[in-house]
């Protein structure tokens, strides 16, 4: 991609940002409603690698190896890259370029990588939105192969979250446009419609979004409506009745489980902080812009390590990853 192409989709990427934080309600960009301050469950935070904002470096979805190393998703760049655990970044792929441009991508009007999975056997599925019918879907990368699209997804939406079922089967993708959770085989094929429930819709610019399976269920972040749903999968992958387990969190993008029951941590893009979320629904604040956090897209945890990535899509600074300790499990 050239340098001139690279600039104007990460202006692009700003602009349909800003859009975000100006639909912020007031009160909502430092701490959501009902946490606290930080409340000191992770140590040894720092910042372990900063990207390169210039080449469409905004990481966005994040995928672990059992060494330490990670995978992720650089939004603007359209690429997906390998973190090294002493920061080293390296291009895996760049995903082709939609012959438009990208711009008539739905919302945001440039194209974009977004969820990631790696399986045990070092596949890593990626999802592309491009607003096109022949890119926008779910690609798969293996050793040493270039990416191939295995799943088309509507042009006219905007896949999002990418989650594998216990079983290594079947994935699960969210559409932050359409209001919809897809499922397809981790072969390939044609995309079914798993949910469709008002839960999942925007209220104007992006609704489900993470989306992490856990505990015989679907649990899908709705980042206009602030709210983490946990989706029940039925017998014969069937989804159940949406239930609300956590709200007042606009802005909340992608997540991750503490290993602790139901508590999660997330990633709250506007308002800049990371979020524990406990199983009755209470929200307190574990990071915020002090700490380096910039426009927080994703978490990950391994263990006890936290990973945390930032795109700074609005703050305009510095993409990096986060790392943390979690120290408090009670």
């Amino acid at each position: 991609m050239s340098q001139r192409s690279i600039k104007i989709t990460t202006s692009a990427v700003l602009m349909a940002a800003a859009t975000l934080t100006a639909a912020t309600p007031a009160g909502a960009t430092s701490t959501p409603a009902g946490a606290a301050s930080t409340d000191g469950p992770l140590t040894d935070v720092r910042i372990a690698t900063h990207f390169d904002l210039s080449t469409g470096q905004m990481p966005e979805n994040i995928a672990l190896l059992p060494d330490g190393t990670v995978n992720v998703t650089f939004a603007a760049g359209r690429q997906v890259a390998q973190v090294t655990p002493r920061g080293t970044t390296r291009i895996l792929a760049t995903l082709p370029a939609p012959a438009d441009g990208g711009t008539g991508t739905p919302v945001l009007g440039f194209p974009l990588a977004t969820g990631i999975v790696r399986t045990p056997d070092g596949t890593v599925y990626v999802l592309y939105a491009t607003g096109t019918a022949d890119l926008t879907g779910l690609w798969r990368m293996r050793p040493g192969r270039a990416p191939k699209r295995i799943a088309a997804l509507p042009a006219n939406g905007l896949p999002n979250g990418l989650a594998l079922d216990g079983r290594g089967e079947r994935l699960y993708v969210t559409d932050s446009v359409l209001g919809t959770v897809w499922t397809v085989p981790v072969t390939g094929g044609t995309p079914t419609a798993w949910s469709t429930a008002p839960e999942l819709s925007s209220t104007g610019f992006l609704g489900a979004n993470g989306a992490k399976v856990h505990r015989g269920a679907l649990w899908v972040s709705n980042l206009d409506r602030g709210t983490l749903l946990r989706i029940p999968i039925r017998p014969g992958n069937r989804a159940g009745t949406p239930q609300v387990k956590a709200s007042g969190m606009i802005g909340i993008d992608d997540f991750a489980f503490t290993g602790r029951g139901d508590e999660v941590l997330a990633a709250l893009n506007a308002p800049n902080t990371v979020v524990r979320v406990r199983a009755d629904g209470t929200v307190t604040t574990v990071l915020d812009a002090g700490d380096g956090l910039q426009n927080p897209t994703s978490v990950a945890l391994r263990g006890r390590e936290v990973y945390v990535l930032s795109a700074a899509y609005t703050t305009a600074t510095d993409p990096n990853l986060l790392r943390a300790r979690l120290h408090d499990h009670r």
